[in-house]
């Protein structure tokens, strides 16, 4: 089986995928994550302002089948949330690339993207 897997991002081998974007990182989990839980009935996150660290559980995101943790993939400020999942958590599932985001973080250090899987290595690792 084929998984929407974008180029534009970096990757964790815990499957978030990490898009930097004039100065700033949003995170969510890849197309392969989102079909492993099966429907996402609940997400939760940190808040605005929080602080996460790279390699470290964020959040969690509950499905009919299982409740994983979040792993950041980087280390940095929150300065945004997507509220919208609190009421449609299946947008994880819809879209998880754009509507499904989860949050955006101001990095201490761009370089930790760096670090992370490219979308070729990803692919390798869940095909």
């Amino acid at each position: 089986m084929s998984f929407d897997t974008p180029d534009d991002r970096r990757y964790l081998d815990s499957h978030e995928w990490a898009l930097e974007t004039d100065g700033v990182v949003r995170i969510g989990i890849s197309d392969f994550a989102q079909d492993e839980l099966g429907d996402v009935v609940f997400v939760e996150f940190p808040d605005v302002g929080d602080s996460i660290a790279a390699g470290e559980a964020f959040g969690v995101v509950e499905s009919i089948k299982a409740v994983s943790d979040l792993y950041a993939p980087v280390s940095g400020e929150v300065v945004e949330v997507n509220d919208e999942l609190l009421d449609r958590p299946e947008l994880v599932n819809d879209d998880p690339y754009d509507e499904g985001w989860m949050l955006a973080v101001e990095p201490d250090d761009e370089s930790e993207l760096e670090a992370l899987l490219d979308a070729e290595a990803y692919r390798e690792q869940v095909e």
